[in-house]
């Protein structure tokens, strides 16, 4: 038996050298965590979607004392995009958390987030940019695939 590896190619740069676009998809992010209803985990996370047309749409997650009727800040931000411009691409997606204060560092969108993000990648027949935004740093990969590396797509139906 063998053993492989996985490397996972990703940019970190610091807050401040983000492109002027990214910054705005930055503050979109942290002002939407800002709004996320979290009683529960007083866990706030805000996502921003920028799409190839230039609109930005935000989400924030909504927790629910049933916990699974609950929703991330992820799919609400992506399941907008599509509900109100369904044929335009997503070009990139910021995430950002706070619980008292930014999280220090990125965070990473759960299991189900990632799915939902591999389907934008292929509705849109694009990669779809993904910005894991922290206090300091904004780790930047180029591709859901990076997250999702065995994924489950369309393709795997046929």
């Amino acid at each position: 038996m063998r053993t492989d590896y996985l490397k996972i190619p990703f940019q970190k740069v610091k807050k401040e050298d983000l492109e002027a676009s990214d910054c705005v998809l930055y503050q979109a992010a942290w002002e939407a965590s800002s709004r996320a209803y979290a009683p529960y985990s007083h866990f706030c996370v805000g996502a921003a979607v920028r799409l190839l047309n230039g609109e930005i749409i935000t989400g924030c997650n909504q927790e629910n004392a049933a916990y699974p009727s609950g929703l991330c800040a992820e799919r609400v931000a992506l399941f907008s995009a599509g509900a109100a411009y369904p044929d335009v691409p997503v070009e990139c997606l910021a995430v950002i958390a706070q619980s008292g204060g930014v999280v220090k560092d990125s965070i990473a969108p759960c299991g189900a987030c990632c799915q939902v993000m591999l389907e934008t990648e292929v509705r849109s027949h694009r990669p779809l940019r993904i910005l894991l935004c922290g206090n300091e740093s904004v780790r930047i990969l180029d591709s859901v695939s990076f997250l999702l590396p065995f994924s489950f797509d369309a393709k795997d139906l046929e």
